[in-house]
């Protein structure tokens, strides 16, 4: 018996629509059991009031309870739904599911890799839901590094080295929440929201670099937060929404004992002009599309993660930019758009989760990128 993972992309054609993926369980092509995580892009705002995300939360969820003879509760311990919002520009609205069959046989159409050979790694872990007044705080930050710790355990990963992503979906503060909290006494981060949100990808990206050993423990400062932009992981994707309430987080990886005819490869992007990072991770995975997304292998490509930040200073490579002055744009729609058209244009595909709030995840100004692929 050896470990499988299989990656499954899907489109939608609105935030309810989960008929390819019921289509692929009916033929056969997804088995609902082992399905651990769900990574996609809906087409709302991506913004405290985006609702789009927990319509298609709830809709798979329904979907899977069916197959699986199990309660919609019994669904959320066990797998992990992180969508983002927005699909600005050429982005298409669409989401990734990730399997993992822990028994499968040696023997199967899937060839064998050679013995030591390094596949793709999917872990899995939960933590408890923060009370409000931990959310953005050090105790929010040590709840994701514990689960880093038990996910890459899951996954078979002993090596940090090995990790290449690591995708967690924390919670924030809604207004009644925060008013309460106050009310009781509480301490908060922030009592706004969208602020809150902020709070959450901040310490999450600190929580993963805790995790896989990029900062001490004794290192991180709560003072640090939004403060030290060169303090920054090249692994770490945060999302926040109020879909959710733990924080879930999700490794992949490379690692020996795995079967399946995948590999991940990642590479940060110094700007949000910086299409060498883009071609550096495809080099990574063995793929030659320099200036050519219709090149033989690019075809390999079955997942695309991003996140993204406009850079702070107001500017990219020398040139003034207004993503933060605009008052009928957020920002982070901006930049979206922005880099989900370069990372599509050098795949060729539109299919890509690009996500905003890039706080301490890859170079300030710029962000990070990990491309799942079949072996070659």
């Amino acid at each position: 018996m050896a470990m499988r993972a299989s990656v499954h992309r899907f489109t939608m054609r609105d935030p309810a629509d989960v008929s390819q993926l019921a289509l692929a369980i009916e033929r056969g092509q997804v088995n609902p059991a082992h399905i651990v995580a769900f990574i996609g892009k809906t087409e709302g705002n991506g913004l405290v009031n985006d609702y789009t995300r927990g319509y298609l939360v709830l809709s798979l969820k329904l979907l899977l309870a069916a197959q699986l003879g199990k309660t919609q509760e019994e669904i959320t311990r066990s797998v992990i739904f992180v969508f983002s919002g927005g699909t600005e520009g050429v982005l298409t609205p669409h989401y990734t599911v990730f399997c993992v069959d822990r028994q499968a046989p040696a023997a199967t159409a899937v060839p064998a890799p050679a013995p030591g050979t390094k596949r793709l790694a999917i872990g899995r872990a939960f933590t408890p839901v923060p009370e409000p007044q931990e959310i953005g705080t050090r105790a929010q930050v040590n709840m994701v590094a514990d689960a880093v710790h038990r996910a890459m355990a899951e996954a078979a990963i002993t090596d940090p080295a090995d990790v290449h992503f690591v995708q967690v979906k924390g919670g924030c503060v809604t207004s009644d929440v925060a008013q309460a909290a106050l009310a009781r006494g509480a301490k908060l981060a922030s009592s706004d929201p969208n602020k809150s949100m902020a709070f959450t990808r901040v310490a999450g990206a600190f929580g993963v670099m805790q995790g896989l050993g990029e900062i001490a423990p004794e290192a991180v400062d709560e003072a640090s937060f939004f403060t030290r932009p060169e303090i920054w992981s090249a692994r770490a994707s945060i999302s926040s929404g109020i879909e959710v309430g733990e924080n879930e987080v999700v490794v992949f990886g490379n690692a020996a004992g795995w079967t399946s005819d995948f590999v991940i490869a990642h590479h940060t992007m110094e700007d949000a002009l910086d299409i060498n990072g883009i071609y550096a991770c495809l080099d990574d995975l063995g793929i030659a599309a320099r200036g050519d997304n219709r090149a033989t292998g690019i075809e390999r490509i079955v997942c695309a993660l991003v996140k993204c930040e406009p850079d702070a200073r107001g500017q990219v490579r020398g040139q003034r930019h207004t993503m933060w002055q605009d008052g009928d744009i957020n920002a982070q729609r901006h930049i979206r758009g922005a880099v989900g058209g370069l990372v599509a244009g050098v795949l060729g595909d539109t299919r890509i989760f690009v996500s905003g709030g890039a706080e301490h995840q890859g170079p300030p100004g710029g962000g990070l990128l990990a491309l799942i692929a079949r072996a070659a």
